[in-house]
């Protein structure tokens, strides 16, 4: 009998069980896979307490993982039974050691790319292509910001960003990330909690402000977030690791600039499989050419998702991180 995390009700990492499972065998269109390793990511904790709610409990979380193909069903002709593999996004189970996934989800692996770092990098390097392709598609000679610019799908935003030819500010809560941000490609790290960061951004770019603001962290940042863009620059919001961003009135939008605001999701843009393919290609390409390096800061077992759960909100966490079988 092989395991898995369930979550029976919502709540604290406590909520977080380590129990047998039996994920069963695959139907038509589907694959069962044995995972290597599963992405730790902060929807994990949204969906933990029911923030993002889901609508089957008790339910296995995670959105992301890399494993081999054990079995397959019928009409499979995405993956053959022993390949490597890895996916990102719905449907939800990934903190299982086994799980039943359709198959047109799963995506091949380079024989360059191991399944550990995969599981680091398929949810936030996918996020960090839709962010800097789709949502605003970054020149070189733009200027972005990047908050939570030490965290996983920060650190590669960097990295991209720098690679296409973008100058490149982040912001940080400690001297350490500010290191960690700076040898990543961001070349204007602000440490959020001593630093005004819209003054500092509005003196780096000499008043102008920056083309684009990438904000995973949400009500604590959003509104200074919109004083950072120049006239009609994109604000993209897509996480809220400080609390859901409160309704206002979208005149503001207008009153500071014709601002341009979205809230994308990597479902959305990974919706159809040439999409996926498309996503997932590109970032294989940009790590293999070495333009991103994937730091996985942190490992822990499966087992132990609640401790790293605690440490993911408490901020203790640096990069990427994942739970191995």
């Amino acid at each position: 009998m092989s395991k898995a995390i369930i979550i029976s009700k919502t709540g604290g990492p406590e909520v977080l069980e380590w129990k047998d499972h039996d994920p069963g065998r695959p139907g038509p269109g589907e694959v069962l896979l044995r995972h290597d390793a599963v992405g730790l990511n902060f929807i994990d904790v949204y969906h933990r307490t029911g923030l993002y709610p889901v609508a089957e409990s008790p339910f296995i979380p995670g959105l992301e993982g890399a494993g081999i193909v054990e079995a397959v069903g019928s009409g499979v002709t995405e993956v053959n039974v022993g390949d490597r593999v890895a996916y990102a996004g719905v449907p939800m189970g990934a903190y299982a050691e086994k799980r039943v996934i359709p198959a047109h989800r799963l995506v091949s692996l380079p024989e360059e790319i191991p399944t550990t770092q995969a599981a680091a990098i398929m949810l936030q390097g996918m996020t960090a292509r839709y962010l800097i392709r789709g949502c605003y598609s970054v020149s070189a000679g733009d200027t972005i910001l990047v908050q939570a610019a030490a965290g996983g799908v920060g650190l590669i935003l960097c990295q991209w960003a720098r690679h296409i030819g973008a100058k490149v500010i982040g912001t940080m809560g400690s001297e350490e990330k500010a290191e960690l941000a700076r040898a990543n490609g961001c070349e204007f790290p602000i440490l959020y909690n001593h630093e005004d960061f819209p003054q500092k951004v509005k003196e780096i770019t000499g008043g102008q402000g920056v083309d684009v603001v990438y904000d995973s962290v949400g009500q604590a940042t959003f509104m200074k977030s919109l004083d950072c863009l120049r006239p009609m620059g994109m604000m993209v919001s897509f996480g809220q690791s400080s609390g859901a961003v409160p309704a206002f009135d979208p005149g503001i939008l207008a009153a500071k600039g014709s601002l341009f605001l979205t809230r994308p999701s990597l479902m959305a843009y990974t919706a159809q499989r040439k999409d996926l393919l498309d996503h997932a290609k590109d970032l294989f390409d940009h790590v293999l050419q070495g333009a991103i390096n994937i730091r996985v800061g942190q490992t822990y077992p499966l087992a132990d998702a609640a401790l790293a759960h605690t440490e993911l909100e408490a901020r203790k966490t640096k990069g990427s991180s994942i739970l191995t079988i």
